[in-house]
């Protein structure tokens, strides 16, 4: 019986054992793996003129050869093979180096077509293959991901021979409607092109009917699991009293913002419902989350249940439960703290009063997942920055509770893009508006030459009695270097700034309970300069800081730089920020200019996506984005759009699921239908 495409590589001839274990590093293991394994990019092969080509191209000359291939050895098996080539009346110094075997190619007056780089001054090309004489003109070469076991060429043999053999096993799952709708290519045709056209258009038009697929599949999916968990009845329905609400924000020192007005009518209406939610709020440093967050534990509370509010470390815990302590009255609303700090017969007196239900909403850090916290009806789990936490800790917390509703909150803007992506499955509510009076922090690029007059400023403001951050620049190589850097940066700031001026110092080596301990010093102005690295963290209120000074700022990304200026601008005081930097080329300038101009963090957030890219702005593993084969969520956005809106509008059909026309299509992305029936 003959293999199907799904089957394991090693059924195409000349795979063997290692060739099985160099594709699987590719992660290629099938056939079909192997098929959907595309070009990353396409050499031009067709051949250029001396005068159309620019130095430092790749480019194919044809000539004739003026002399046979001169071979000589240098060092320990080096070799260099040059000749000269008479390229339509001008004379190219041709070199191959390390590949002597192409010497029987070149002899005097053969008719050559060589690859390689232009060097324009010396009128010489760094040669990098010899091309077969006859080959078209017009084309292309597909240039593949290999690895060192596996070279080019071996690939597209067993591209050609897999496609030979099993081209007819491409099957479409997209419905004949679907792709005349949106133009797209037959799958096959558009494997076909990958890999072999040599047309631009053809070309162009297969690569976006496959971004087009593998967004659409994608958000199918999301939309198709999202579904599922609102339909579910499992959750927690909190009716809440909603006079109750209403005088609680009456009672408030502010207005809401029309934004956070917005989105605590999104959260109060999800908790309504029987279904489980799963709601990610966003908001810019400053915007006013904690406010959304407290009406809801405040709906919880008026239904009789729990929330438990979980921060990331112990300060932000014990800051969100002074922020909460202040906007309500103790004896209608019960907040607790519970961290690895609590005294031990503090904590058991919590933890009873947890199980008794007569604490209302528990702050704490990870302590709140430890076996021995017992609710008596947690309805509500809000975490801060929940991509601090990880997976197993975020699920033991729901755990806690009978399918508690989930707010996740962070300050960190996501671009657009991405929320759809990695969040797709959630729920997002932006508060897209700062509140009045929430002063706007002065950005200023200066060049490192100029420190002294920054040091100087500093000194005025702590002469105003006013507080300074100072961040060590990061090395990502290495957390030695990272250590060296910010201790030597603080002994400058404890040399320059006087005796009188405490300086402290903090950084990632230290222990949890030391770090705790300087930031807690500084909190309490009993510094009045803190050298850190970034582990500063997201959320730290210091109202009296009014001045942060970042060392070697281009090493940052756009959005960590924006949550590092967050630290300053608290108070009622004017704040700065000076970004010192030497960026070398002009993306680098441009990225200071952009975060001293810009104090939007959503819009940073999209430029540094434009500029970085997903992997480096979340880190790929742990971002839950997932890996396309050719779609590109920041070049291919406005496909992304496009492909979302129709997964939604296909999944809002009741012929989705029942209409045999998309059965391969349900198939292709683990679709089924749960109201199918087998039997009369």
């Amino acid at each position: 019986m003959r293999a199907n495409i799904y089957d394991s590589v090693t059924v195409l001839s000349g795979v063997g054992e290692k060739r099985v274990e160099a594709l699987k590093e590719l992660g290629i293991q099938t056939i079909y793996d192997l098929l959907t394994h595309f070009p990353f990019r396409y050499e031009d092969l067709s051949v250029k003129s001396i005068e159309e080509i620019e130095d430092n191209e790749k480019v194919v000359l044809e000539g004739t050869a003026l002399s046979d291939g001169v071979l000589t050895y240098f060092g320990r098996k080096k070799s260099r093979l040059t000749f000269r080539l008479n390229c339509d009346h001008v004379i190219v110094s041709v070199t191959f180096f390390n590949q002597p075997f192409l010497q029987k190619q070149i002899s005097a007056g053969s008719n050559l077509k060589v690859f390689g780089k232009w060097d324009g001054n010396r009128k010489a090309l760094s040669g990098m293959k010899i091309l077969s004489s006859d080959l078209d003109n017009s084309s292309r070469e597909a240039i593949y991901h290999t690895t060192k076991k596996i070279r080019q060429s071996t690939l597209i043999k067993m591209i050609k021979q897999a496609w030979e053999i099993y081209q007819d096993d491409l099957i479409d799952p997209m419905p004949e409607n679907l792709l005349e709708r949106n133009g797209l290519m037959p799958f096959k045709e558009a494997v076909q092109a990958m890999h072999f056209s040599n047309d631009d258009r053809i070309l162009e038009e297969a690569r976006e009917s496959l971004i087009f697929r593998e967004f659409f599949y994608y958000q199918l999916k999301l939309g198709w699991r999202k579904s599922q968990q609102k339909n579910s009845q499992s959750g927690s329905s909190i009716n809440y009293n909603v006079e109750s609400l209403k005088g609680f924000f009456e009672t408030l020192p502010f207005t809401l913002t029309d934004a956070q007005k917005r989105v605590v009518n999104e959260v109060c209406r999800d908790l309504k419902l029987p279904s489980q939610t799963f709601r990610l709020i966003q908001g810019d440093v400053g915007s006013g989350k904690t406010v959304v967050a407290a009406a809801a534990i405040l709906a919880a509370k008026t239904d009789g249940k729990q929330t438990a509010f979980m921060a990331p470390t112990e300060i932000l815990a014990q800051q969100h439960k002074q922020s909460l302590s202040q906007m309500f009255d103790e004896s209608f609303l019960n907040i607790e703290l519970l961290t690895g700090s609590t005294k031990p017969k503090e904590k058991k007196r919590i933890l009873q009063e947890l199980k008794d239900g007569k604490i209302d909403c528990i702050v704490g850090t990870h302590a709140l997942i430890q076996d021995d916290v017992i609710y008596h009806s947690l309805a509500l789990v809000i975490t801060d920055e929940q991509h601090r936490f990880g997976v197993n800790q975020r699920k033991k917390l729901r755990e806690k509770g009978h399918n508690p509703d989930v707010l996740f909150m962070t300050a960190t803007p996501i671009p657009r893009t991405l929320s759809i992506t990695a969040y797709g499955e959630m729920d997002v509510s932006i508060i897209d508006e700062m509140p009045e009076g929430r002063k706007k922090v002065a950005t200023y690029w200066v060049r490192p030459k100029y420190l002294e007059r920054i040091i100087e400023f500093a000194k005025k403001e702590v002469l105003k009695e006013r507080q300074v951050y100072i961040i060590s620049p990061l090395i990502e190589e290495s957390e030695t270097l990272d250590l060296e850097n910010v201790t030597a940066l603080h002994r400058l700031y404890q040399e320059s700034m006087g005796a009188d001026v405490k300086v402290g110092l903090l950084h990632g080596k230290m222990s949890p309970v030391d770090k705790d301990e300087v930031m807690s010093a500084f909190q309490a102005n009993q510094l009045n300069v803190l050298v850190s690295t970034t582990v500063i963290e997201v959320g730290v209120n210091v109202p009296n800081a009014t001045l942060m000074i970042i060392h070697d700022a281009d090493r940052f990304g756009l959005a960590q730089l924006h949550q590092l200026r967050g630290r300053v601008g608290r108070g009622l005081d004017e704040s700065y920020c000076i970004l010192i930097a030497n960026p070398k080329g002009e993306k680098g300038a441009e990225r200071m200019k952009v975060i001293a101009e810009t104090s939007d963090g959503f819009a940073l957030s999209e430029k540094d996506l434009e500029m970085r890219g997903p992997g480096d702005m979340f880190g790929s593993k742990q971002s839950g984005l997932p890996e396309f084969k050719v779609a590109d969520i920041v070049n291919d956005r406005h496909i992304l759009e496009e492909a979302r809106q129709q997964a939604i509008e296909l999944l809002n059909t009741a012929e989705f699921l029942t209409n045999e026309s998309y059965d391969l299509l349900r198939k292709e992305t683990g679709i089924i239908n749960v109201n199918e029936t087998f039997l009369d």
